[in-house]
């Protein structure tokens, strides 16, 4: 298959421009208008207020209490930081059949659908979750970098899905997307380590744009996902986003759902020795 992305490379090369569009389907596929396509395409970035009603948050509250003491501390599914603490928690929507059910609301599935033109899957989900005083950021990256070098996934035709568990400030490790960086594929330099999703889910340092690139893509601002818990922010698999530490006194949790297209299909990984666990990249 012809790789039109390359990345992991041994030497830098220019951003490639992106070929495939960022919205697929039209105002009659879904609940988006015009405007809110529109604008998508060109962000790379969407809010959603009111994605989850009132009414499933205590339930969620109470969910998310029963995922982390239902798994083995030694699930490979639950990824901690450096105290111990949990960091993230994926395959949720295995796990439990509320977070199932979100995901397939009517305010999540249709917009997924709508958005990638067709049926979509799982391609993953997890459970990010920033304890107070102590929890590390996520560095800049592209999922489809990570996702097409590590997985295979061939085109940009995937979306995440982000739904706030808590309270998202802007100043507890709140995720933050750079605008506009849907539209550019940028190459990272460096090899992909055997096994790298073992150390790279704590702390990832193959798949990242170096400072300069970072410094010409954030031209047009960064954007902070912030809002009460049930708020749904939905971002491009090609948008460049990140998080800092959370040292404040406000812990925060948000359900990553990430769709992709059955049309899009993952092969065999174009910058790495194999596939990642289906954890990581259901097949």
């Amino acid at each position: 298959m012809i790789d039109n992305y390359p990345t992991r490379l041994p030497h830098a090369i220019a951003p490639i421009p992106r070929i495939e569009p960022t919205v697929w389907g039209t105002v009659a596929d879904g609940p988006l208008n015009q405007g809110d396509l529109d604008g998508y395409s060109d962000a790379g970035h969407m809010l959603r207020r009111n994605t989850i009603s009132d009414i499933l948050i205590p339930e969620l509250d109470d969910e998310l209490r029963n995922i982390a003491a239902s798994l083995d501390t030694a699930d490979p599914r639950i990824i901690r930081e450096a105290d111990g603490s949990i960091r993230s928690i994926f395959e949720p929507h295995l796990i439990s059949s509320v977070v199932k059910q979100i995901a397939e609301l009517d305010t999540v599935l249709p917009v997924a659908q709508q958005l990638l033109g067709g049926d979509v899957y799982i391609h993953q989900a997890r459970i990010n979750y920033m304890s107070a005083f102590s929890s590390t950021g996520f560095y800049w990256h592209s999922d489809f970098e990570t996702w097409h070098a590590e997985d295979g996934m061939p085109t940009m035709r995937a979306v995440s899905c982000v739904i706030a568990l808590t309270e998202n400030y802007p100043h507890n490790g709140t995720l933050m997307t750079i605008t506009g960086t849907n539209r550019t594929f940028y190459p990272c330099v460096g090899a992909t380590p055997a096994s790298n999703h073992a150390t790279s889910l704590a702390g990832q340092t193959v798949g990242i744009p170096d400072r300069e690139t970072l410094t010409r893509a954030a031209t047009r601002g960064i954007n902070q996902f912030v809002g009460p818990a049930g708020t749904g922010f939905w971002f491009d698999c090609n948008t460049l986003h990140g998080s800092g530490s959370n040292i404040t006194p406000f812990p925060r949790s948000n359900l990553f759902l990430v769709f992709n297209s059955v049309d899009n299909r993952l092969v065999e990984p174009f910058a790495a020795p194999g596939p990642r666990p289906d954890y990581l990249g259901a097949r």
